[in-house]
């Protein structure tokens, strides 16, 4: 039961009664009337459990943008509902309008939509749904609240993708230099065409030659349908926030940003993430846009966890044994490396070209540079010392031939693709 606004101005009336007949009784008899009103207006509110929900699936969306919840209410009892309707969501679900009043003839339904722009990744599910009845009088209400399931899939906001455009066009660029290409480590061939002066005879098809009667030569191409592993850590330091996001997030923001580069190239990428055990897989997906598909589905539900990342694990549950490009995404803080991954990587670099791909803290270099106060100093000194150590971490693992990009959060993205045009342009993959 609920008491409206009204049963608290019929009770204030009383103290005009008060006021011409003053006395105990009078207080008593005024407040026993609108007891008496309150109880029959609640006895003549139609019951709740007469109202029943349903609620439409909805579909994923990406962080940032807007959805709508749907909720189908039907009247199956024989008098008409008043009252109010609550479809009640987490704060980070962004609900507006999700308070509606009710006004439902017997044996007819009613749509009751919710608009949802999320302000956080992951599956964000719904809360009670808060029924309420109101009787002739408007002094008394019933209320119920019972659960109606749903939920909406936030999928990682992806803001690199603006790149995706320039990016395709220097890999096009790259496929279309026939002319200038060589046989060597990491090609393939690719056609043959004639013989222009400046090209290199040893490519010279003495085959084709003699059929065609004059020279053709053979061109080369990056080689296709190479491996690339993508590791992402969901540990502890991943948890870290860089402005309004957290590492992992600006880490998935760089893997999808790869992995549309190199299917496009018809790389494979194969996708693992997690800690001291695997969050979340995805593998042998061909197709360019399942693949996307499949990775933001499969990073939208990733949270950091406050535990320390299992590298042996990690590494050992997803690398193929054939060498390929494995990229790392994981901060490049020193005793969580040298503890955890340094162990890991004398044998990983052996068999395969690594990348450690981390996100940088642009303030701690901005706090290094302020030392106006004495208070700054302080901070300056604390932040140079950290900037010493993650650069002596750095060169420990380029000794042992891993590739370090220590980006901030919005370079991050642009220097991992770059870096793997660099390896396409030379034949290192």
């Amino acid at each position: 039961m609920r008491l409206t606004g009204r049963t608290a101005l019929l009770a204030a009336v009383g103290f005009v009664a008060v006021v011409i007949h003053p006395g105990l009784w009078t207080v008593f008899w005024w407040l026993l009337l609108v007891a008496m009103l309150v109880g029959v207006d609640l006895w003549l509110a139609p019951p709740t459990k007469t109202l029943m929900p349903q609620r439409v699936p909805i579909g994923q969306v990406r962080l940032g943008e807007s959805t709508e919840s749907t909720l189908l209410l039907r009247n199956t009892g024989d008098r008409t509902l008043r009252g109010s309707v609550r479809d009640a969501w987490p704060p980070s679900a962004g609900a507006v309008g999700e308070r509606m009043a009710l006004r439902l003839p017997p044996g007819e339904q009613t749509r009751l939509q919710t608009a949802l722009t999320p302000t956080r990744r992951g599956d964000r599910r719904t809360d009670l749904l808060t029924v309420r009845t109101a009787g002739p009088l408007g002094l008394a209400q019933r209320q119920r609240s019972t659960p109606v399931p749903g939920s909406v899939r936030v999928l990682p906001a992806f803001p690199s993708r603006r790149h995706l455009p320039s990016k395709l066009a220097q890999l096009r660029q790259l496929d279309g230099r026939s002319a200038v290409r060589v046989r060597g480590q990491g090609t393939e061939f690719d056609s043959l065409r004639d013989y222009v002066d400046g090209d290199d005879v040893r490519s010279i098809d003495w085959r084709a030659t003699a059929r065609r009667q004059h020279p053709v030569v053979r061109t080369w191409q990056p080689e296709r349908d190479r491996r690339i592993v993508v590791v992402l850590d969901t540990s502890r330091t991943s948890a870290g926030r860089i402005g309004d996001i957290t590492r992992l997030d600006s880490g998935m923001d760089a893997t999808l940003l790869l992995a549309a580069l190199a299917s496009r190239a018809g790389d494979k990428v194969q996708f693992l993430a997690g800690d001291r055990r695997v969050r979340s897989r995805v593998s042998g997906i061909t197709d360019r846009a399942e693949l996307l598909h499949a990775l933001v589905t499969a990073m939208a539900p990733l949270e950091p966890t406050l535990v320390e990342a299992d590298w042996t694990r990690l590494v050992g549950a997803g690398l193929p044994r054939n060498r390929s490009l494995v990229v790392l995404v994981t901060p490049l803080e020193p005793a969580a490396i040298e503890e955890g991954l340094l162990p890991v990587l004398a044998t990983l670099a052996t068999r395969h070209r690594v990348v450690l791909a981390s996100v940088a803290d642009p303030s701690v270099r901005a706090m290094a540079e302020r030392r106006d106060a004495p208070a700054e100093v302080y901070d300056a000194a604390a932040a140079e010392r950290t900037e010493l150590l993650r650069r002596r971490t750095r060169e420990a693992l380029e000794r042992l031939g891993v590739t370090v990009l220590d980006e901030p959060p919005d370079k991050l993205p642009v220097a991992l693709v770059d870096h793997y045009l660099l390896l396409k342009s030379r034949g290192l993959l």
